[in-house]
């Protein structure tokens, strides 16, 4: 049987991405940030967004960013990687993802988001929440590559409306107030 045929990814590939994991980890580690949140707990799921647990557990209302982010790799990985092993496409989102949560934990991005954004007390990742981001992320890469591509739109539509009417902010305002801010999205985004 073929690596496609059973659906999975051979075990060099699956220890190459394990590998970047735990890289990613010790490099956040060495960056300063807390394994997990410095209060103390460990969350499945966080819903308060202007909150100092914001970013520090398992999951929060950025997970559904983190699992578009599969779906878009695993599109790009299709367009561009197409005759390549699906290992390989594996392997580069998931270096594309570890890559995003060292840049959005460096004080740079930590200091963009304060200035640009609503999230004016931000500080960062735990690296827990950063591992489970990659999982996040892999999950959506796994099921883009599972459900048809009008059911992995309509899901990447459905938390990019949720997240919109929930907390004010989503992966497409995230990406623009990082880019070019918009002040009044800003200021809608903070409630007034």
């Amino acid at each position: 049987m073929t690596e496609r045929s059973v659906g999975r990814i051979s075990v060099n590939y699956s220890l190459l991405a394990l590998g970047i994991v735990v890289a990613t980890a010790a490099i956040l580690l060495w960056m300063g940030r807390p394994p997990t949140c410095t209060c103390g707990d460990v969350k499945l799921w966080t819903g308060a967004v202007q909150s100092a647990d914001n970013s520090q557990h398992l999951a929060d209302w950025y997970t559904p960013s983190h699992i578009i982010h599969g779906f878009l790799f695993y599109f790009l990985g299709w367009l561009f990687l197409r005759r390549n092993p699906f290992g390989d496409r594996f392997l580069a989102a998931v270096a594309i993802e570890a890559g995003w949560e060292m840049l959005e934990n460096s004080q740079w991005i930590i200091d963009r988001y304060r200035e640009a954004t609503f999230a004016f007390g931000y500080n960062g990742d735990s690296v827990l929440n950063s591992m489970a981001d990659i999982g996040w992320m892999t999950l959506g890469f796994f099921l883009a590559r599972r459900l048809p591509v009008w059911a992995t739109v309509l899901l990447a539509l459905a938390f990019e409306l949720l997240t919109l009417w929930t907390i004010r902010d989503n992966l497409t305002l995230n990406i623009v107030m990082l880019v070019a801010p918009v002040d009044a999205i800003k200021v809608w985004q903070g409630g007034e």
